[in-house]
């Protein structure tokens, strides 16, 4: 599915997990993660409910320390640096949370503008310009001065994507991005993940448990598992799909036994 143009399977990875174990106080989430992220890849983060597919995400974004392990950018640890070079790495990140993560009192143009006026020293009349072009990446040109509740769970989730273009990051981190959609509206969303990643080179990770969704555009992902708390299977959705030999794996891709997927659910 990825175009072979945008990376060389023999390059470094721009994104890569080694041995990371996550917790919170004496509770394993996940641990003895290792995975790779290539360049122009969409890698999506799958699992059941409540196997740590968000906690995992929290940690390859700076907002999660990992109790053991290495999350490295570009080869560069990120975790091993200072606050100000974890910050300047973090600038590189787009992310767009599940509920959209909206200022509600702010209007669509001004949530996207808020990251230019944070984070460079473009004056007002360029920070308008930019908006307008990502918005228009986004089709939301004409919401630029609506309130994020005049919007549909849509369009909330296309402003926030607007939002995570406005630096150009080179990776995008979509927390279930279809969360709440319904499946014309998520289709669409999947069209536009596939044109960012086509149209700009970027770097996708998706975290979901969306089958239709994982299957239209992820060629790549990792498997976490809530009972073993552990990767158990890494692939495309859909090689996991037709070739897993793992039964929990393939419950989870052909959606039998859910029972299976719920044991050990984790807040």
């Amino acid at each position: 599915m990825t175009d072979p143009r945008l990376h060389d399977p023999g390059e470094n990875p721009l994104l890569s997990v080694r041995d990371v174990t996550l917790a919170f106080g004496p509770k394993v989430i996940q641990h003895d993660l290792s995975f790779d992220v290539r360049r122009g890849s969409i890698f999506a983060v799958m699992g059941g409910s409540g196997c740590g597919k968000s906690t995992v995400l929290k940690s390859m974004i700076g907002l999660l320390r990992p109790a053991l392990g290495s999350i490295s950018v570009d080869g560069e640890d990120y975790w091993a640096g200072t606050e100000a070079r974890r910050t300047e790495i973090g600038r590189r990140f787009g992310v767009l949370f599940q509920s959209g993560a909206l200022w509600s009192a702010l209007t669509v143009g001004e949530n996207v503008a808020l990251p230019l006026q944070m984070f460079t020293k473009l004056d007002e009349a360029a920070v308008s310009r930019v908006v307008r072009l990502k918005l228009g990446l986004v089709g939301m040109e004409d919401a630029i001065d609506q309130l994020p509740s005049e919007l549909s769970g849509g369009m909330r989730k296309r402003a926030g994507l607007a939002r995570a273009l406005a630096l150009d990051p080179d990776v995008l981190f979509f927390d279930e991005p279809s969360a709440g959609l319904d499946p014309i509206t998520s289709s669409r969303l999947d069209d536009l993940i596939l044109n960012l990643r086509d149209g700009l080179g970027a770097t996708i990770v998706i975290v979901s448990h969306e089958l239709p969704s994982l299957f239209a555009i992820a060629d790549d992902g990792v498997f976490l598992d809530a009972q073993t708390r552990t990767a158990i299977a890494h692939g495309s959705p859909l090689s996991l799909r037709d070739t897993s030999p793992d039964p929990q794996v393939e419950a989870f891709m052909r959606r039998e036994r859910p029972e299976a997927l719920t044991a050990g659910k984790v807040p």
